[in-house]
């Protein structure tokens, strides 16, 4: 590995943090969702918020040279626009100078599924302000940190919000407005590059969607093109935009085959074409399959469901592939088949910012964590990354999901993905001790050796 590779690990505000409503914070969607039953919510998470000294200095124990982590939106501007929160803006710095401290490269998510409640409340990013606002609070991040970070994150998977399009309290809204909210989203991460890019900081910024490659359930050509279609819709729309600065082709003939285009106000073309990325982040878990979809029903009662769409694809199951107990399937060769796709494709340097396996780990009677079956995931997906570097992909930085035990965001505390175990449960908060899994010692390893 290049000697200023990026080992590190990655969180996310609302799933780590807790004091969801303390000094100030105010309230975002995560916080007024519906929970799924006998699932915790996000009010009190791991206690990162008064604890992150005791993380940090844990995860320099690991070896990090990089921490992704991300800042609630409403926590600096409780509102989601207007008024600062002082008190916020003094959280993210300490934490900031608790990793440079510790020799740790601090890598900046500005927005993790966590939209300020307020502005939800106002039409969310189906309302063109939400635009200005995310501009401004980006700004407000770059005027406060800007000298300090050198990695900057506009929006964490950005696809799957669309994709899912559930409303706050897990209701459906239509794919029309979800399309049109995503092409707010896209406006808004291209406005907040250009600025970046005008104001001459020092760092660089990218998106940071999930992206995994689509494969065709056969050699049938019919299930080839299915693929296509489907990789246009799940991945090259959320990425040639900010590379390329306008919409994939045919994932905009997707949308206007099924009449789910977005609108386009004056000026936006040319929006997209001035905010253009400097690398690309992605998260990556599993790969698709897809065939190709015959059912005989209309279209338009058909796009409920993003990945099975009548005359276009349907997902199907791999049987090449293991799955976790959790239902995902494992596939370490698509991970170096994604980063081959994403490089060759769009020849920008290469951050993953997630990458996991989610278990029910247990300590034992002497509090140690035996979760190996984490350790052979990781293992397997940093050597098929390795591979792809050997092969001429540039990657500067691999950070798995997650540095220390998280709130899952439909497992509660059932899922854990972290190298460091917290000593909570579902409703029983306990006594919060952090606690070295196997994975832990394994990874330090990894570090130091620069390879499995």
């Amino acid at each position: 590995m290049p000697e200023d590779f990026l080992w590190g690990a990655s969180t996310s505000a609302y799933q780590v943090e807790g004091a969801s409503l303390t000094d100030g914070k105010g309230p975002s969607v995560q916080d007024k969702k519906k929970i799924p039953e006998n699932t915790t919510d996000f009010s009190v998470a791991i206690d990162h918020y008064h604890r992150f000294r005791e993380d940090i200095a844990l995860f320099k124990e690991l070896g990090l040279k990089a921490y992704r982590f991300s800042i609630a939106w409403s926590r600096v501007l409780p509102t989601g626009k207007g008024e600062v929160n002082p008190a916020g803006l003094a959280f993210y710095q300490e934490v900031i100078d608790e990793c440079l401290k510790a020799g740790i490269e601090p890598i900046v998510t500005m927005y993790h599924f966590d939209l300020p409640y307020a502005l939800e409340q106002t039409g969310g990013w189906n309302n063109r302000q939400t635009i200005e606002a995310f501009v401004d609070y980006a700004q407000l991040l770059f005027d406060t940190f800007g000298t300090q970070i050198k990695y900057w994150l506009t929006i964490n998977e950005q696809n799957m919000m669309v994709l899912a399009n559930e409303t706050v309290q897990s209701g459906k809204k239509s794919l029309k407005q979800s399309f049109q909210e995503n092409h707010h989203m896209l406006i808004a991460q291209a406005k907040v590059i250009k600025k970046y890019h005008e104001g001459k900081y020092a760092g660089q910024i990218g998106p940071a969607p999930n992206i995994a490659y689509g494969y065709p359930a056969s050699s049938a050509p019919e299930d080839i093109l299915a693929a296509q279609w489907f990789n246009s819709l799940r991945n090259w729309l959320f990425l040639d935009i900010p590379v390329y600065g306008q919409y994939n082709p045919q994932a905009m003939n997707f949308l206007q085959t099924l009449h789910i285009q977005p609108e386009f106000a004056k000026g936006d073309s040319e929006i997209l074409a001035e905010g253009i990325c400097d690398f690309i982040a992605f998260n990556y878990y599993n790969s698709n399959t897809v065939a190709e979809n015959k059912l005989n029903q209309q279209t338009q009662s058909a796009s409920q469901s993003a990945f099975e769409v009548p005359y276009f694809f349907k997902a199907v199951a791999n049987p090449h592939l293991q799955k976790t107990e959790f239902g995902w399937e494992i596939d370490p060769i698509s991970f170096r088949i994604t980063l081959h796709e994403l490089y060759n494709r769009y020849r920008k340097p290469l951050l993953i910012n997630e990458n996991g396996i989610g278990g029910r780990d247990e300590p034992t009677e002497d509090g140690a964590i035996h979760d190996n079956y984490r350790i052979d995931y990781l293992a397997k997906h940093i050597k098929e990354m390795t591979q792809a570097m050997n092969e001429g992909v540039e990657v500067i930085g691999y950070c798995p999901w997650s540095a220390i035990d998280l709130i899952s965001t439909h497992e509660g505390m059932e899922k854990r993905y972290g190298f460091i175990y917290v000593n909570r449960e579902e409703f029983d908060l306990k006594d919060f001790k952090r606690l070295k899994k196997d994975s832990f010692y394994w990874y330090q390893k990894v570090i130091q050796q620069g390879e499995v």
